[in-house]
């Protein structure tokens, strides 16, 4: 995933200011060329528009598996003894890897634990949609049987085995949506230093630091990089698997005025998609404003979206590749919050593990998954194929989830309260989900108040999933008082599903 991290730079005050100049002149005429055609951009509506069923079924999913897996897991976070701090999947960076020195890695990486199978059946019964995974992240290595570089799974490691293909093919097997994320611009193996050995970004008011590899990068250029690895790869993967169901972009910035990436560029893996699989969904992180969906941030919940669909990427720890140093694991009443939050705002949730070197997902991961699906084997309706309500939540809890570094620093330690609910609808059904259950047995549903006015009539019945038990309720002028069963489906709250009359 993507991760900024500050770069020390020893240029002179001269130098800087020289650096700077010329960045602002490359940007400035960068926009000019940049700007998409009115005809490209036509042609990328009409694409876009053409999805809108594929793009209905996706957010009818609601909760995929997210799974970053690479070299960088037999690393686990430490390079030569040292602990490396930041996401596990950015060693290379981190601990500036010379290239050659994190090839040999590959030579160590024999997963012979994976089993496919295995992985599928723990993304099934955690009630997960789809799975998307790692092809290439920005450490370059494939991990997969690519044609395009011997750097990869198949040629490189004494594993000789493509797990993506065999994760695709427990996927069909399973009734799993399968996807994969590839990281199109960034490469610290075969990509190049982004011009940026003497620039200073921020001088130009964009406030990003330089991703790519400048202490050893590899001598070539963004369009060899571009039409010699990155763009057949994409053309390679979606020609294996034409009925995937999205494919996972990262970069970072997404304006038009970027020096890495351009609007041609992103409309040319746009269109590279479209015409081997025309309902192939593409995340906002292709840049250039040309994604399916908004690919918000990090472990950040959206408030509200620009895009009509968005999907949150998020951790069951704190980094996203394997890393024995990480072990910040979130509870299962927050990984619940994450789902239910996320739902009752219209959007995604895609959830992510790491598995280590040999194959197989931390325990720790698997329980969380575990409990995630016994939830979601009795609350999944409130859930799955839902849409957003007028109002997302009452109560006097409000969380707001702006990233991973948010998270880590201040953890979630706010409890919630017998008088939160979360609010999700489907035709003309209300579900009202609570994640406390109330010491008196009675809730009042405040935001019904408006919608009943004292008219019971309009309810035809109302219900708690997982109970057989019947349950009273009735108005005043506050809103909708429900006096629960004893019975408890589940320890982790409770979702009301009221049934209004036609």
């Amino acid at each position: 995933m993507i991760f900024l991290s500050k770069m020390q730079h020893n240029n002179t005050q001269m130098t800087k200011k020289l650096s700077s100049l010329i960045l602002l002149f490359l940007l400035i005429a960068g926009t000019v060329q940049a700007q998409l055609t009115k005809e490209l951009k036509e042609r990328w509506n009409q694409m876009h528009k053409s999805k809108e069923l594929a793009l209905k079924e996706f957010n009818e999913a609601k909760f995929g598996l997210f799974i970053h897996w690479g070299l960088y897991s037999r690393l686990a976070g430490e390079w030569k003894g040292q602990k490396i701090p930041g996401l596990g999947e950015w060693i290379m960076y981190h601990a500036m890897i010379p290239r050659a020195d994190y090839g040999k890695l590959a030579k160590e990486f024999n997963p012979v634990q994976f089993n496919a199978e295995q992985w599928v059946l723990a993304t099934k019964d955690a009630g997960m949609k789809y799975i998307i995974i790692t092809s290439k992240h920005h450490d370059g290595f494939s991990m997969y049987s690519t044609k395009i570089s011997k750097y990869n799974i198949v040629y490189a490691t004494p594993f000789k085995r493509d797990p993506i293909d065999e994760l695709y093919n427990a996927c069909k097997k399973n009734g799993i949506r399968f996807g994969v994320y590839y990281s199109q611009i960034i490469d610290w193996y075969d990509g190049w230093d982004g011009g940026m050995l003497r620039a200073n970004r921020k001088m130009a008011d964009l406030d990003k630091e330089n991703p790519m590899n400048t202490w050893d990068p590899d001598k070539t250029t963004r369009e060899m990089y571009l039409q010699n690895k990155s763009l057949p790869q994409v053309k390679e993967l979606i020609a294996k698997y034409p009925d995937m169901l999205e494919m996972w972009f990262d970069y970072w910035y997404e304006g038009e005025a970027d020096k890495y990436n351009t609007p041609q560029t992103s409309f040319q893996f746009y269109k590279t998609l479209y015409d081997a699989s025309p309902k192939c969904l593409v995340s906002s992180r292709i840049g250039s404003g040309l994604g399916d969906f908004a690919a918000a941030g990090d472990n950040e919940i959206l408030s509200g979206s620009k895009m009509a669909y968005w999907e949150t990427p998020g951790t069951v720890n704190n980094t996203w590749g394997y890393s024995k140093f990480d072990n910040d694991w979130k509870t299962l009443g927050e990984i619940i919050f994450w789902i239910v939050d996320i739902a009752s705002k219209g959007g995604n949730y895609l959830l992510n593990v790491g598995p280590k070197a040999d194959g197989t997902i931390p325990a720790e991961s698997l329980k969380l998954l575990s409990g995630v699906g016994k939830w979601m084997k009795i609350h999944g309706e409130a859930i799955y194929g839902t849409k957003k309500w007028e109002l997302s939540h009452e109560g006097p809890t409000n969380l707001s989830m702006k990233g991973t570094d948010d998270r880590e620093k201040n953890g979630f330690n706010k409890g919630f309260s017998h008088e939160d609910f979360w609010f999700s609808a489907k035709d003309n059904v209300l579900y009202v989900t609570a994640l406390k259950w109330p010491e008196s047995k009675q809730v009042l549903v405040k935001s019904l108040a408006r919608i009943l006015a004292d008219d019971l009539s309009k309810i035809r019945s109302l219900t708690m999933l997982g109970s057989t038990q019947e349950i009273s309720w009735k108005t005043n002028p506050e809103g909708l008082l429900v006096s629960l069963p004893s019975e408890k489906p589940n320890l982790n709250g409770y979702v009301l599903k009221i049934t209004f009359r036609k």
